[in-house]
């Protein structure tokens, strides 16, 4: 396996990726492709690779990348957390792998995890020739089966939104909040395991920040990523976690009865931040992997 930093333009901003390649003798010719981008703030540092080395040691390349404000990539805001320009940067992304002669992007699949597993749903609907995608935890969007916030919290939410759309408005910098928190504390994930989850997740050396500008909390009200699920033409496997404390389990199942090809694996007493790593992670990307290989390589 080998990898190679590479980037991309999104919009006129340089986004930062690292390309995996299978070893020169496990696929004869241009290898398939995934394309993977991670959840809700979070960087391309924060165990992707351990998911992509898995796809590379079954023949296939992985371009896994980081957003616009994120990581290695330029632009900013820092850390701005936007589903629509999330989603530019992903069809930036597959345009790139589409413009290589070395990667077979007719054998093309997408992975999204947590926030977004919900983009490569979306994506799906609206992207032609993908061959698989693999939604891992997948952000479905907010509905009635989800936690509701306690009204002091609420107000607390709506004040800091609007707080930074007013300073966006007259060219001030970012009102900022955490991205992850304790439950006592206000913060865009404040679960019981949402603090500790990213501190596991954030390798040593990194310049990550636990903030990011609090327009987001509109944006996510918005967002339907399953909004057009019936135009999914792609098989998807779509992995739910039983003790999801972000995104309702029941919410996944339905999301899936929505996608013509869904194939839906529940994760048993498991919570939303343990498929990256132990023997959570190791149950997960077998089998993802399996998928991957049946539709890109078989």
């Amino acid at each position: 396996m080998n990898r190679i930093e590479t980037d991309f333009e999104s919009a006129g901003t340089r986004c930062a990726a690292w390309l995996f390649l299978p070893e020169s003798g496990g696929t004869p010719g241009r290898p398939p492709i995934v394309v993977m981008a991670h959840g809700f703030g979070a960087q391309r540092e924060m165990r992707l690779a351990d998911f992509a080395e898995r796809f590379a040691a079954c023949g296939l390349a992985a371009l896994v990348f980081d957003y616009r404000c994120f990581g290695d990539s330029d632009g900013e805001p820092r850390n701005l957390i936007d589903p629509r320009r999330h989603l530019e940067d992903w069809h930036a992304a597959i345009a790139h792998v589409r413009a290589s002669p070395d990667l077979d992007a007719g054998r093309l699949a997408l992975w999204g995890t947590s926030f977004s597993g919900g983009h490569v749903l979306a994506l799906g609907s609206r992207v032609s020739g993908i061959s698989a995608i693999v939604s891992q935890i997948p952000f479905v969007g907010f509905d009635s089966r989800g936690p509701s916030l306690p009204p002091g919290k609420m107000a607390r939410a709506l004040f800091s939104g609007l707080r930074d759309l007013a300073r966006a408005a007259r060219g001030a910098a970012p009102y900022y909040v955490p991205i992850a928190g304790p439950p006592e504390e206000f913060a865009l994930l404040n679960t019981p395991d949402a603090m500790d989850a990213f501190r596991d997740l954030v390798p040593p050396g990194s310049t990550w920040q636990n903030r990011a500008p609090a327009r987001v909390l509109f944006q996510l009200l918005r967002y339907r990523p399953l909004r057009d699920a019936a135009k999914i033409e792609a098989p998807v496997l779509m992995v739910a976690a039983e003790d999801d404390s972000l995104i309702p389990m029941v919410s996944v199942e339905a999301a899936s009865k929505r996608i013509p090809d869904c194939e839906l694996v529940i994760l048993r007493r498991t919570g939303h931040f343990e498929p990256y790593s132990g023997e959570v992670f190791e149950r997960v990307v077998e089998r993802e992997a399996e998928f991957l290989r049946k539709h890109l390589l078989d």
